[in-house]
């Protein structure tokens, strides 16, 4: 174990020893990504020459670095727009209990969107899709495709969830144009702690006038994940240091709307995951039982109706 592993664990470790008891017992991680570099086809990502992401990650990986901390369940969200990584993501995650859902890839507006969704909408731990800027795509651009909305109405059907990435002004602006669109559709915006309030007043207003019209929707979810960052060359994993942020977004979208999630393996780049779980433990601590549940499992039923697996809700 290198000193900054070590260092992760020690920290975790004393965090416990000191506020255990106020943590929920039963968490749930609503964004992890799987994959596998070492397979035949290989993967779209991470990169090759990302020495820190390009290795593994398994679920069984996920169990040793997340053991003592509580959590009992997580969300895989796909990280490759190869369609047929859906069936490889579903079977990795079917060998484990620990991944409660699966949240895919598929193109709505895609002439055989209604058949894959069909093969896929019946397996218990598919929990929806992801669509918004990542690879190359526009979500405000296919909101004026009629195919398009009528895949997400086929979703909306199905009662699955959409998942956004990754958050910037336009692609709030587009999530607050679906919802228009879509009403009955269940979305969760990702990572909407990386996006900074632009410099430029009237964007910057309009940003928080469209976060302000998306909280009065109730089928708008939103994760506190991909929190820490690098600034000057140093990743900060001091709370205060990320705490007028969450703030805001705390209470914009209040405590049934808000989420945790890792992010993990990409949150390695930036912290282990010791680091990046107490900045959201610590950020919780004084929120209240009632509230933390919400946050750490509560919310998370709610936005993807996952389902209890046999052998899940232990923590290994």
């Amino acid at each position: 174990m290198n000193r900054r592993a070590f260092l992760g664990v020690a920290a975790g470790a004393a965090a416990l020893a000191t506020g255990r008891k106020a943590m929920p017992q039963s968490i749930i991680d609503t964004h992890i990504h799987l994959f596998d570099p070492t397979r035949a086809e290989g993967v779209p990502w991470p990169p090759k020459d990302n020495a820190v992401l390009y290795q593994p990650a398994t679920p069984d990986r996920y169990r040793g670095l997340t053991h003592g901390l509580g959590i009992v369940g997580a969300i895989a969200v796909e990280c490759s727009p190869w369609a047929d990584d859906n069936e490889w993501l579903l079977n990795t995650a079917a060998r484990d209990s620990i991944i409660v859902g699966v949240v895919g890839n598929l193109e709505p507006a895609a002439p055989d969107f209604g058949k894959r969704l069909e093969r896929l909408r019946d397996k218990p731990l598919f929990r929806g899709i992801r669509y918004g800027n990542l690879w190359d795509r526009d979500l405000g651009a296919e909101l004026a495709k009629p195919k398009f909305i009528s895949g997400l109405s086929l979703l909306s059907d199905a009662g699955l969830t959409l998942d956004t990435a990754n958050p910037d002004p336009v692609l709030i602006a587009a999530v607050l144009r679906l919802t228009d669109r879509v009403p009955s559709l269940r979305i969760v915006i990702d990572h909407l702690a990386q996006l900074d309030p632009p410099a430029e007043s009237r964007t910057r207003d309009a940003l928080r006038q469209n976060l302000r019209e998306l909280a009065q929707r109730p089928q708008v979810y939103v994760k506190i994940s991909e929190v820490l960052r690098r600034v000057d060359g140093r990743v900060h994993t001091d709370l205060d240091f990320y705490r007028a942020r969450l703030d805001e977004i705390w209470e914009t979208f209040g405590e049934d709307r808000l989420m945790y999630g890792s992010d993990w393996p990409n949150s390695d780049q930036w912290g282990t995951y010791s680091e990046v779980f107490l900045i959201a433990g610590e950020y919780l601590a004084g929120k209240g039982v009632s509230a933390q549940e919400k946050f750490f499992r509560k919310n998370s039923v709610a936005a993807y109706r996952w389902r209890e697996r046999s052998g899940a809700g232990a923590e290994a």
